[in-house]
């Protein structure tokens, strides 16, 4: 028998040992490569779980040894560790994390499945949904293409399935972009911004690195365009904006031809873009946020009105008035989301189906805070809806959503909602992003040690963007008119003329209120107990009528 004795914990402590058990033995007294090879066959789960058990243990399961030999089990055909301070560990973690999960709108079967898992990936790091198919980039620069196909199911059946085989596409890839359209039944050319190696000066075998760019047809995988630049010119990101007949490439962070965001404003530096047909979203690195916008009709729903459009300067940056740094936004057709360094959530734009979230249809012409969701891991904004990836205080996730819910795009709430409320959807464990089709959900799960969450503390003093009263003051006013909507709401019980029409009545103003996701299955939880109570007719969970 083999008994932990650590030094930090010291002997176990208890009663006197069985016959024929003998004395125990510290597993101290075996040797520390013996103990790595022994913890690496076991789970990655169960690694982590020893780990947790004792100082001792701590140090072992952290080795880079136990991480090495773990890498190499679920990746054998991975050559390199990857960068990183830890390089091994960060590997093992990537690839044993690494999922594409689906769910369907349609049909009979409407549960979350995976896709197939390329065995030469290192771990995911980006996918985009096209027309037909699926494009999966891991952090290796190895672009897969994963093809839906129709295959035998156990019955002998033919059925059709998403994401079921796969291929190589190009490797080398730092990036890729298609058609910014939120329909995927435009998306026919997928868009590879990759490294190739080009020979040098004519008459030498000397070669160099140079960008270029490749153009794919999405249905066979067949490259139909190249164009190679200057060794000199180093891009990272590429993202295309315009209509289809003035379609517009653009390149991160050296472009062929400076945009007006880059004549107007020299000094700031693009750290990221985000861009659809009608418009482009530039973030700087220090958080300052930029819109180009094209169309009247979408600067009109963005903004409110047509004061400062511009028809003969449609590149003209147009500064964004936050009060904190973004780290990452969201950007649909004719709304957008942002998300500050201290996790607070800002929507703005069209809000006729309830999109933004704010528990009405009014359009909002500038950053409007989402006051009861904070810290999202992931956030998408589509044509008439947005989603919400966030995690709870037991490292759960759950998936939000709210806007037009017809077609199924809201799992659970085929009438849509105005506010954020909580899908029928199994998120996995470890999901970072997400994306949603016509025909479909799509979640990445990946978890990569080195990216921390970059959130921060917000001030006492800020978390009512007022300074904090004193304790013997009067109490601050209402800026937001919520006791005349709790008034209003009393009102509209009231003139209700049964118990079950205040009932219903009281499940719908639920809706509106900007509770949390939770909050509002609770309320409506107990109200249909309620209901049944006095005799009422309402069973199983509400349906979101709001």
């Amino acid at each position: 028998m083999v008994k932990r004795s650590c030094p930090s914990c010291g002997p176990e402590t208890g009663g006197e040992e069985k016959k024929g058990r003998g004395n125990p033995i510290s597993v101290q007294l075996f040797p520390p490569e013996l103990v790595e090879h022994i913890i690496s066959f076991l789970p990655v789960r169960d690694v982590v779980a020893l780990g947790q058990t004792c100082h001792y243990f701590h140090e072992v399961c952290d080795a880079e040894g136990v991480w090495r030999r773990i890498c190499r089990r679920l990746s054998p055909r991975l050559r390199e560790q990857g960068s990183g301070t830890r390089p091994w560990k960060r590997a093992a973690i990537l690839n044993y994390t690494k999922g594409l999960y689906f769910q369907a709108f349609g049909g009979r079967r409407r549960c979350l499945s995976k896709s197939v898992a390329p065995l030469l990936a290192h771990g995911y790091r980006r996918f985009l949904p096209t027309k037909d198919h699926v494009f999966i980039l891991d952090y290796s620069g190895t672009l897969f293409f994963l093809k839906n196909a129709l295959v035998s199911s156990t019955l002998g059946q033919i059925q059709w399935k998403r994401a079921c085989r796969y291929v190589v596409l190009c490797r080398g890839a730092k990036d890729f972009a298609s058609d910014p359209r939120c329909d995927t039944v435009y998306r026919k050319y997928l868009y590879v911004l990759a490294t190739r190696e080009q020979l040098g000066v004519v008459g030498t075998t000397s070669s160099r690195a140079c960008d270029c760019v490749e153009v794919y047809l999405q249905s066979s995988g067949q490259r139909v365009f190249k164009m190679t630049f200057h060794h000199s010119m180093s891009f990272k990101q590429i993202v295309l904006v315009g209509q289809e007949t003035q379609r517009a490439l653009l390149l991160l962070t050296v472009q062929l031809a400076l945009r007006k965001m880059s004549h107007c404003l020299p000094h700031l530096r693009v750290a990221c873009m985000a861009s659809n047909q009608s418009s482009t979203l530039y973030i700087t690195d220090q958080g300052g946020v930029y819109f180009e916008v094209h169309t009247p009709g979408v600067y009109r729903d963005l903004f409110g009105t047509l004061q400062a459009f511009d028809p003969l300067d449609q590149q003209m940056p147009l500064a964004l008035s936050l009060p904190a740094k973004i780290l990452f936004c969201a950007l649909g057709y004719n709304h957008l989301g942002l998300v500050d360094e201290f996790g607070r959530i800002f929507m703005q734009g069209n809000n006729r189906y309830g999109q933004l979230g704010t528990g009405d249809k009014m359009d909002r012409g500038e950053p409007t805070q989402v006051h009861y969701l904070q810290r999202p891991i992931a956030l998408w904004c589509g044509l008439n809806h947005s989603l919400v990836l966030s995690q709870g205080s037991d490292f759960s996730k759950e998936l939000l959503g709210c806007g037009c819910g017809a077609g199924g795009r809201l799992p659970g709430w085929p009438k849509g909602s105005a506010s954020f409320v909580k899908l029928h959807v199994k998120v996995p464990l470890c999901a970072c992003s997400l994306c949603s089709t016509r025909e479909c959900l799509y979640m990445l799960s990946s978890h990569d040690i080195e990216h921390h969450p970059a959130y921060r503390d917000l001030p006492a003093s800020r978390v009512l963007g007022t300074p904090e009263p004193d304790p013997g003051s009067i109490a601050p006013q209402d800026p937001g008119g919520t006791a005349q909507a709790c008034e209003e709401y009393l009102s509209q019980i009231h003139s209700c003329p049964t118990l079950q029409d205040r009932m219903e009545k009281m499940k719908e103003i639920v809706g509106w209120m900007p509770l949390m996701a939770a909050q509002k299955d609770f309320f409506w939880e107990a109200l249909d107990m309620l209901q049944r109570a006095a005799g009422g007719v309402g069973q199983g969970p509400p349906t979101p009528e709001s």
